[in-house]
């Protein structure tokens, strides 16, 4: 499909030629005379470049580069003049202009400048597409209680530049966390540079973070940049702080108090604009407490303090948490998104998950693979997670009904159990049980029924 192409220009002839030169070279070529007219071509049309004379009636060049930039950011424009001074030049390009051409014009530097035009917005494009598949992927899900909150301390200090601590149990989403403050602060289009501070060597963190000079030990052949140079005007995330020695620490406070910090084997301050964010799932008082972690850099990370609750703590995001994995895995691999039962997603529920949500993401994406039918089941769930972990017993008597042959009835016999034990759970109480296991009453006892249970 041919590339579209938009000339504005008053005169006819200039109109004309590069129609002419642009059709030769492959273009779909549209054409304005003024500049209220280009603004509706653009936006009837959708053009992915424009030819824009500065020097109109009605509405000169540059009130038109304006309206586009505001409204199609992305759209290249190339202004054409036939009065051209480096100052208009200059005014064009500050405005938002992607080249400048005088009259008369040049067949050859038209047709260059479009294509390098095209290109860059292509790249352009491409980064936009990227960057939303990136964010997609660092999305916060959860509509229960502690994620509302959670989401509201989110956007209250995203919008500052104050150091942030997160805790919170192993798997909960700290760094999820860390990147939607990052994505939501003025830094947003900024680096975003995270350490795993517990998963390098101590002989190697501090060249990790502050880089080398060149000759600062052997095999220092040059001078290397460290994640404080790379995350500078962005957010550095330094995950299990906890795990950071205490002279890594003091250099760390250092640049926390004088945004400054020298390389190793260096002399000279570097100066740097970070934002830090801090994650730990250790209990830093007691950490200082050992003698562990430096209790003034404790109170200069912990400015702004966000917990992240484990996942036993917001059953509720749990269906949904399941059905983003299925959905996330069908679009990565090209597969045939697969879905949970109710009764599945109440098994899910019915556990207590230590591993959170990591161990939710492990176990969907082993349910898609192990399991050969497109619906996943109750039956299902339990053989992955096992049936000790979930509580389940037995059944007195039997091996229970994994070892049974027939799916179906290892599904009746995983329904009997599961209703047996969560109406012990609640005495006996027909409507407290079903509102606990997301059933209607009625529902529950034509199951009661059909199972025979209590008989």
């Amino acid at each position: 499909m041919s590339r579209r192409v938009l000339v504005v220009d008053d005169e006819e002839s200039i109109r004309k030629s590069l129609r002419g030169v642009l059709k030769d070279e492959g273009y779909d070529v549209l054409l304005a005379e003024d500049g209220p007219q280009a603004l509706k071509i653009v936006e009837d049309e959708s053009p992915e470049l424009v030819l824009l004379d500065i020097w109109m009636p009605k509405m000169d060049g540059m009130e038109v580069l304006e309206k586009l930039r505001e409204a199609h950011p992305t759209l290249p424009v190339i202004m054409i003049s036939g009065h051209g001074t480096i100052e208009t030049a200059v005014k064009a390009t500050k405005r938002g202009a992607y080249d400048f051409l005088e009259k008369p014009l040049s067949a050859e530097k038209v047709i260059l400048a479009v294509v390098h035009a095209l290109k860059e917005r292509d790249l352009l494009e491409e980064n936009v597409s990227l960057r939303q598949r990136v964010e997609a992927k660092y999305v916060l899900i959860g509509e229960s209680p502690a994620m509302k909150e959670l989401k509201l301390q989110i956007d209250r200090v995203a919008p500052t530049n104050s150091w942030v601590l997160i805790t919170g149990e192993d798997g909960t989403g700290k760094e999820l966390v860390a990147r939607t403050i990052h994505r939501l602060s003025p830094r947003g289009q900024s680096p975003f540079v995270d350490v795993n501070c517990a998963a390098i060597p101590e002989e190697l963190i501090e060249s990790e973070l502050f880089g080398y000079e060149k000759g600062a030990f052997t095999g220092a052949i040059s001078r290397k940049q460290g994640k404080f140079d790379h995350a500078h005007t962005g957010t550095v995330f330094l995950d299990e702080i906890g795990d950071m020695s205490l002279r890594t620490q003091s250099k760390i406070l250092r640049i926390l108090e004088e945004h400054r910090f020298e390389r190793v084997g260096g002399t000279d301050a570097v100066e740097v604009d970070v934002r830090v964010i801090a994650a730990t799932n250790k209990n830093l008082m007691a950490e200082i407490e050992k003698g562990r972690f430096r209790k003034d850099l404790y109170y200069r990370l912990n400015v702004i303090p966000i917990n992240v609750p484990p996942l036993r703590e917001r059953k509720d995001d749990i269906p949904l948490f399941a059905r983003h994995f299925l959905s996330e895995f069908a679009r990565e691999n090209g597969k045939e998104q697969k879905e949970f039962t109710n009764e599945a997603l109440r098994v899910l529920n019915g556990y207590d998950w230590p591993g959170n949500v990591r161990e939710l993401r492990n176990l969907v994406d082993r349910l898609i693979i192990m399991t050969t039918e497109r619906v996943i089941d109750a039956p299902d769930v339990v053989q992955h997670i096992g049936r000790k972990a979930l509580g389940i017993a037995a059944g007195e008597g039997s091996e229970g009904f994994l070892s049974l042959s027939s799916y179906t009835d290892a599904k009746e016999g995983f329904e009997r159990e599961f209703i047996t034990r969560k109406l012990k759970e609640y005495g006996g109480n027909v409507s407290r049980t079903a509102s606990a296991i997301g059933m209607t009453r009625e529902n529950l006892s034509r199951k009661i029924k059909m199972l025979g249970i209590g008989k």
